[in-house]
């Protein structure tokens, strides 16, 4: 009513205390500034409608950018999955061959397409001197949660195939991807493996390991920072029960577990821990996916393998798209010093 003095919503109304004390100042200012644009509801019927309504503000189209080209792979079933390749500035990095890097973006299986991380295959391509693929799987509920994995698997295969045209060392591929991509980017490093195929370092960043998109409530999670972190400003357990309902739906949820590998859902379930590429975990303080993947981690020790792990401070799952945060620069720097050692390149 007017007259009636406006009410505020203060820090403390979006932040539990135990969350508010362990994030970032910096992101801390950010979620209450744009949480009023954040509060609309999450229909897939709305996003699929309006795209570019609910694309989030690093998302950017570079079609058309110089040394990027669009094309296309040919999944397990005949499916055509759009691919956006970047190439490296030959006066920079030479004519090549060059090492090649597939990145699968991120989105719990349903969002995202190949402006979602455009500007960190830029960087990638620009800072470390590789040849960038960036991958748009195949999404859910319009896909079957599971072809994303024949998707990137068909990725990988045609990338080898196509090295001459590529400019690229067959044999210096690298993965990587962040939260559904590194969940693939996990799963297709067992598949490699199996297959005796040849992968540099797979890049996971704030992987999801287990099945948590088939939980009920946020309690099945047996690792903590799931529990302390669900009811937090980003990736709330309501956005990951969002993604799950889309990726699962209840009423085949039994039937796909029944015809999925188990590891596949939950790549910390995996059988064969042993002769896996190198790889580089990276988590985020303030992510509720936070121990799962550092789970992850350990079990590729625990198997022998070479294992690189980081825990960016103060960091929510989301940290490494903010241009504004100094850990979303200290991590971009991280990833062009992997893909550099990984690849042999100087």
């Amino acid at each position: 009513m007017s007259g009636e003095p406006e009410i505020k919503e203060k820090v403390e109304d979006v932040f539990e205390p135990h969350v508010l004390e362990k994030y970032d100042p910096e992101v801390v200012e950010y979620v209450f500034k744009t949480r009023p644009l954040a509060q609309h509801d999450f229909r897939i019927e709305d996003i699929r409608a309006d795209p570019a309504k609910f694309a989030p503000p690093w998302s950017k189209d570079v079609t058309g950018w110089e040394r990027v080209v669009d094309g296309e792979v040919t999944s397990q079933d005949g499916a055509r999955i759009p691919i956006k390749i970047y190439q490296p500035d030959p006066t920079r990095y030479g004519e090549g061959p060059y090492g090649a890097h597939l990145n699968f973006h991120g989105g719990g299986f349903v969002l995202g397409d190949l402006s979602t991380e455009s500007q960190l295959c830029l960087s990638m391509r620009d800072g470390a001197g590789v040849v960038v693929i960036d991958v748009n799987y195949r999404h859910c509920p319009e896909a079957a949660w599971g072809k994303c994995i024949e998707d990137a698997r068909a990725a990988l295969v045609w990338a080898r195939e196509s090295a001459s045209v590529l400019r690229i060392n067959p044999d210096s591929i690298s993965i990587g991807g962040i939260s559904a991509g590194a969940h693939i980017s996990l799963v297709l490093q067992h598949i490699a493996r199996d297959e005796g195929i040849p992968l540099k370092v797979c890049l996971a960043t704030v992987p999801p390991s287990t099945e948590g998109l088939l939980y009920k409530s946020y309690t099945e999670s047996p690792f903590a920072s799931f529990h302390e972190f669900s009811h937090g400003p980003i990736l709330p357990w309501a956005r990951i029960k969002f993604f799950g309902d889309q990726c699962f739906p209840k009423d085949k949820a039994e039937e796909m577990r029944s015809t999925l590998p188990e590891w596949w859902i939950a790549p910390l379930k995996s059988k064969n821990w042993t002769g896996l590429c190198d790889t580089f975990v990276r988590t985020g303080e303030c992510d509720p996916l936070r121990d799962e993947g550092e789970a992850y981690g350990l079990k590729l020790v625990e198997g022998g393998n070479k294992v690189t792990m980081k825990r960016y401070t103060g960091s929510p799952h989301t940290f490494m798209y903010f241009d504004w945060f100094k850990k979303k620069h200290e991590y971009d720097q991280d990833t062009i010093i992997a893909l550099k050692q990984a690849h042999g390149i100087h």
